[in-house]
């Protein structure tokens, strides 16, 4: 995409933390369904900045994205996190590309090493809870049917599964988010993260990248094995956790799109409402 100047408080954020960077910076956005990242180059300098969406986004929270990073610094699993203001969160830009979609399951030895590393993190003190945040989607879209009412009362009268294992999540993982950096693999963008039942993550993983019966199989075995869980166990949890993560999906996209009007986001919705 092409580059724009830096604005006048994202210039001030980064002045604040850097006083003698270079006023002639650039922004560069950066692909993403939230359209809200960029990269920002000021001489030899880089940083990724995130804005405060205008329009609030459930969950995102650019204060909580900001303290977890921080407890995630020693880590070597993410970005470290700089700076933060009313509208701007500057985080460390990390050398690499992120991956290919054939290079997702190549990689999925390391891949299972960084989950079990992530899942083994200090919890962050916010929890993830599903059932609060789907009637918040609902609340807040316009376009509504029947069909959507009915699951989310029956998901309702289910109840939220109880925790297998709680574990720090990332929530979006696919190969966009994960940057072969030189010393391995990191994740990128941290702004579903939050405490959560491990069996969750995986279902999102599953459900996020379309794997299919062996794909699942080998990932949920090499999990299991890492993590010392029953597998049999483990499978039961993602198979409980897969029709709240279509709901969860299809949510988000019905209330994105209405809110950017962005035809490739009512594609996705009009998709995720087919699996309900």
């Amino acid at each position: 995409m092409a580059a724009s100047s830096i604005d006048t408080a994202l210039q001030a954020l980064i002045e604040r933390l850097q006083p003698a960077a270079s006023s002639a910076g650039y922004f560069y956005p950066l692909n993403g369904l939230t359209g809200l990242s960029g990269k920002v180059v000021c001489g030899q300098q880089c940083w990724l900045a995130r804005r405060i969406p205008h329009q609030p986004i459930p969950f995102i929270s650019r204060q909580r994205e900001w303290h977890l990073l921080r407890g995630l610094t020693a880590s070597g699993l993410a970005p470290r996190a700089l700076a933060i203001d009313r509208r701007w969160l500057l985080l460390e830009w990390l050398p690499g590309e992120t991956l290919a979609e054939k290079e997702f399951l190549a990689r999925q030895t390391e891949l299972v090493s960084l989950l079990t590393r992530l899942h083994h993190q200090p919890l962050s003190g916010y929890r993830l809870q599903l059932l609060p945040l789907l009637h918040h989607y609902w609340r807040q879209c316009r376009q509504r049917n029947p069909r959507w009412l009915r699951r989310l009362r029956q998901l309702a009268r289910q109840g939220e599964p109880p925790p297998l294992r709680l574990g720090l999540l990332h929530m979006d993982i696919h190969p966009g988010n994960l940057l072969a950096h030189p010393d391995g693999l990191r994740l990128i963008d941290w702004e579903y993260a939050a405490d959560g039942d491990i069996a969750l993550e995986l279902a999102a993983i599953i459900s996020g990248n379309s794997l299919n019966a062996a794909q699942r199989a080998t990932l949920l075995a090499d999990y299991a094995c890492s993590n010392r869980l029953d597998l049999r166990a483990l499978k039961r949890q993602v198979r409980r956790w897969q029709p709240w993560l279509h709901l969860l999906m299809a949510s988000w996209y019905q209330l994105r799109w209405e809110q950017s009007g962005d035809p490739a986001l009512h594609q996705r919705a009009i998709a995720a409402w087919r699996q309900i």
